[in-house]
């Protein structure tokens, strides 16, 4: 049963089209018989599909009120195959080591990767299609301009691996940007660090990005606790490391 439903723009929803694509991100994410899997955003169940005849735990989550019961007829005699209509955003993992796929909407992805990182301890890893330069962002080293807050805080929890790029045709209807698979498979022993107060730090870190570090963080650390962690108090907020932000936040907690 093929779902034809028309994408809302409310909900981002460009659908995933080309077979070929959706074959490289399945095999990219190498779904188990035995395997935890959430998939945000199933749409027109393109991964599903696949993702469904490789893993006896299955978990779809949608907040499309329209593809709900179309997607509940679809998969009714699949007991392996569990819907909830919701909102990803206000998703809690029950379990450890889920791993988790989808096409993410473009304008929920950020919040809901940040989501995704307060959860991590439940996490086994990620394979998500995004917009290339949140990919670029994210996976960004240090020192260069792509280098930001989303980098510092998925890099925190993380290791991030750009996949392939996808072209606007592989969608319907076609997105107006190329779009890029990320695999993020969570760290085994992160520093330990207050989740909140890192997000905190690194927001005021960036918030003005041409001053220095100095500047932008001169009511919260001082010149002197700066070079204490071998620290420049005049480098830009892009060349500290994920470490120096987590000493920082260590050490004004």
């Amino acid at each position: 049963m093929n779902i034809k439903h028309r994408a809302k723009k409310k909900f981002g929803q460009n659908f995933l089209q080309d077979q070929a694509v959706i074959e490289r991100i399945i095999n990219a994410f190498n779904p188990q018989k035995n395997d935890v899997v959430y998939e945000i955003g199933p749409g027109q169940a393109a991964l599903t599909d696949h993702l469904s005849l490789y893993t006896d735990d299955l978990n779809l989550v949608e907040i499309d009120n329209d593809l709900v019961p179309v997607l509940q007829q679809k998969f009714a005699a699949k007991d392996t195959v569990t819907i909830h209509h919701q909102d990803a955003l206000e998703l809690v993992l029950p379990s450890i080591n889920t791993r988790i796929i989808g096409n993410l909407p473009y304008n929920i992805s950020t919040p809901l990767l940040i989501r995704f990182l307060y959860q991590a301890d439940k996490i086994k890893d990620m394979v998500f299609m995004l917009q290339k330069e949140v990919v670029k962002r994210i996976c960004a080293p240090v020192g260069i301009k792509a280098y930001g807050r989303l980098s510092v805080m998925l890099q925190y929890a993380f290791e991030c691996e750009e996949l392939f790029v996808v072209p606007p045709e592989a969608f319907d209807p076609r997105p107006k940007i190329d779009s890029q698979i990320i695999r993020l498979t969570t760290k085994k022993n992160p520093a330990k660090v207050d989740l909140s107060r890192l997000e905190a730090l690194v927001k005021q870190a960036f918030a003005q990005r041409r001053k220095t570090i100095k500047n932008n963080l001169k009511k919260i650390i001082t010149e002197q606790q700066m070079r204490d962690l071998n620290i420049d108090p005049q480098a830009r907020p892009e060349t500290l490391s994920v470490d120096h932000y987590v000493a920082i936040t260590n050490l004004i907690d």
